[in-house]
């Protein structure tokens, strides 16, 4: 099937349309629906309700590396805008409404609009047209999704329906994307170091640019804290903006040992007394 609509894009000289596939990942299809289709449902379909959304979260955690430019993980319809619609009806709070969105949009699922335009509130149209969250869905250049590189509340790889992962990172064409999720009922305060992120350099400075606040927040480097509502999310771009202090110590980022740029090894935890090895 992919074949002919190739064939139909050249020989109509039409845009190729997109070929969805649906048979609600029963048969595992982000092994091997990438060979026939562009996207394909991972689960079972979604209602506007906080327990759902975390669940296809976590669901998607495990298989976020199967998406490519033209082969995505389709988490869905967007569920953005049903709050107090349908039966029984939605209940998302904006905060669960922006975690939807920033999950689905990061992760590159097809973005479908699941609620009626005519009747959408502003906050419906604020979150759907954030066009920062929006250019890194459709990257022109980098497909891959983000995916979790820490689960939090739970040791990695957990599968937890509740508790899905909670950071994420990936590449992009406009820098280093991170996803913090607070899956949890109660505010939070959540940290992580940079260089948990395989896009991270260790000792360079990063610039901090906020995707829901539309905000440059000054630089980063080694770590960051942020406070979280409950079921909030917090989405940033991350660019490289020079090396760090010089003297920080300890001298390796995160890990016990590292080594210098000239590739000698260095110790943070003592042995050798911290100090280079020959």
């Amino acid at each position: 099937m992919s074949d002919a609509i190739a064939a139909h894009a050249a020989a109509t000289k039409t845009r190729p349309f997109q070929l969805a596939l649906c048979e609600w990942g029963w048969q595992q299809p982000w092994v091997w629906a990438g060979k026939l289709g562009q996207s394909w449902r991972i689960g079972g379909d979604i209602v506007p309700w906080w327990s759902a959304l975390a669940s296809i979260i976590n669901e998607a955690s495990f298989i976020a590396t199967a998406t490519k430019f033209y082969a995505r993980n389709d988490l869905d319809m967007l569920e953005v805008g049903n709050t107090g619609k349908g039966t029984p009806p939605g209940n998302l709070t904006y905060d669960e409404a922006k975690s939807h969105f920033t999950a689905w949009a990061l992760l590159k699922s097809p973005l479908l609009i699941g609620s009626d335009m005519a009747t959408a509130s502003k906050e419906t149209l604020e979150i759907l047209s954030n066009s920062d969250i929006l250019k890194i869905n459709q990257d022109p250049i980098v497909g891959e999704s983000i995916a979790p590189f820490r689960w939090g509340h739970n040791a990695d790889y957990t599968w937890d329906p509740a508790h899905p992962a909670e950071y994420w990172t990936g590449n992009s064409s406009y820098g280093v994307v991170f996803m913090v999720l607070n899956p949890h009922d109660e505010p939070r305060d959540m940290a992580f170091n940079l260089t948990e992120s395989w896009a991270i350099r260790a000792g360079r400075v990063y610039s901090v640019y906020d995707m829901w606040s539309h905000t440059d927040n000054g630089t980063a480097y080694r770590s960051m804290e942020l406070t979280l509502p409950a079921h909030g999310v917090v989405a940033l771009l991350l660019n490289d903006a020079g090396p760090e202090p010089e003297g920080k110590e300890p001298y390796c980022a995160e890990y016990r040992q590292c080594s210098f740029p000239d590739g000698t090894y260095y110790s943070n935890s003592g042995d050798n007394g911290g100090l280079l090895v020959g």
